[in-house]
């Protein structure tokens, strides 16, 4: 009985420790999800060792394929890797929570910040310090992944690519390519050995039921609640990436088609979450926020709570249902043999995401001196992320003055 206690005790003390840190991951997770992956290395990785670069590659490349959130799903399978489901639920609310309660209060407060006037120029030092995450990132990485002449040339291919073709279908068409490739050339002989999947299929069921569902009550019911969800849930199952993905279409359907908001209303939310923490998908609470407002208090939140609980649950039961069935994937020698591969790409598509930030940003010399600022700190491994991205907030504040 002792024994059980104190191994419950132990257990315990693992979740809450993790999900501490994963709390760390979204206050410093600036920036989308090629910022995020920097942070999650930086905490995950290199400081507490949940996992091994190549397990958090394997997760990323994986998350890539999938339609959903991409930093959200990546997290999340780290929390399912360490403790099952129930730490994968409880990981997803830690993440997104915080950001998703901070933007359903802005979605109220719209009028106030407009009033206000106020300037996000003092975030201007965020994307410099992203780069600096990304750079560290890439570099812990390039060294696992990169193990000869083949993976050099398929790293350089997924770079390569993703920086000239940004749509979202390029992502997991290189990463499949990668996997492929390394297959072919592989050497190795009785690759497809079998192997038990045992799908969960519950989680699937939930997710088409979902999609399904909400489709079929659309067209009988004007409620705007229901209109949101389903809207919300279609762009949690349609859009591959992060949020820089999902809001072109959001604004097209929200603004252009449904009228929901003016594209100013929109932009300003859209400024507003560039500046937080945290997955850019919980736009999503202020957008659904803004489209209920017109009922009233009450259902301006439960607008909210459609938009951030409905572009989130899709990825979150394709994870539940994909996961376990990639750990026994995993098993066989074939696909062993081809995450040399995906995982080679996968390091390309995260070194290229640091080039692409820093010429959003651009090469002054301030913002050079930032990310080299940041790569020392973290290579350092002394300075808490969160304490680095307070130092950056409070610089860009004050150079503005």
């Amino acid at each position: 009985m002792i024994k059980n206690e104190s191994i419950n005790i132990q257990h315990s003390t693992k979740w809450t420790a993790f999900l501490k840190d994963v709390f760390i991951c979204s206050l410093g997770a600036y920036g989308g999800p090629e910022a995020h992956y920097g942070v999650i290395t930086d905490q995950m990785v290199i400081k507490k060792d949940y996992l091994k670069e190549e397990d958090l590659v394997e997760l990323i490349a994986l998350c890539s394929i999938l339609p959903g959130p991409t930093s959200t799903q990546t997290i999340v399978s780290i929390g399912y890797k360490v403790g099952g489901p129930l730490l994968a639920l409880l990981t997803m609310i830690v993440w997104a929570l915080p950001v998703l309660t901070l933007m359903t209060i802005l979605s109220f407060m719209y009028q106030f910040l407009e009033d206000m006037n106020i300037s996000l120029e003092g975030l201007r030092y965020i994307g410099p310090m992203a780069v600096g995450f990304i750079v560290v990132a890439a570099y812990s990485i390039g060294r696992k992944v990169v193990t000869d002449k083949i993976t050099i040339a398929l790293l350089l291919f997924g770079a390569i690519t993703t920086y000239f073709i940004r749509e979202p279908w390029v992502f997991p068409l290189v990463l499949i390519l990668g996997g492929i490739v390394s297959v072919i050339t592989s050497k190795e002989k009785n690759l497809w050995n079998h192997v038990k999947l045992n799908p969960p299929w519950i989680y699937f069921i939930a997710f088409v039921v979902l999609a399904l569902g909400s489709i079929a009550l659309v067209s009988i019911t004007d409620n705007r609640i229901v209109h949101l969800f389903e809207s919300f849930y279609r762009y949690g199952y349609l859009v591959f990436g992060g949020g820089q993905v999902v809001v072109p279409v959001m604004h097209s359907e929200l603004v252009q088609v449904s009228k929901y908001m003016t594209n100013q209303e929109f932009l300003t939310g859209y400024g507003l979450v560039q500046g937080l923490p945290g997955p850019m998908f919980s736009f999503s609470a202020y957008a659904g926020g803004m489209a209920a407002r017109d009922n009233g208090g009450i259902t301006q939140v439960l607008g909210a709570l459609a938009g951030g609980v409905g572009i989130f649950l899709p990825g979150l039961l394709l994870i539940y249902f994909i996961y376990p069935i990639w750990e026994n994937l995993k098993k066989m020698k074939g696909i062993k043999v081809s995450l040399r591969g995906i995982n080679a790409v996968a390091g390309g598509l995260i070194t290229v995401s640091a080039i692409i930030l820093m010429q959003k940003s651009g090469f002054s010399i301030d913002n050079i001196i930032v990310t080299l600022i940041t790569m020392l700190l973290l290579l350092t491994k002394k300075v808490p992320a969160p304490v680095i991205v307070i130092l950056v907030l409070i610089s860009g504040f004050l150079l503005k003055i």
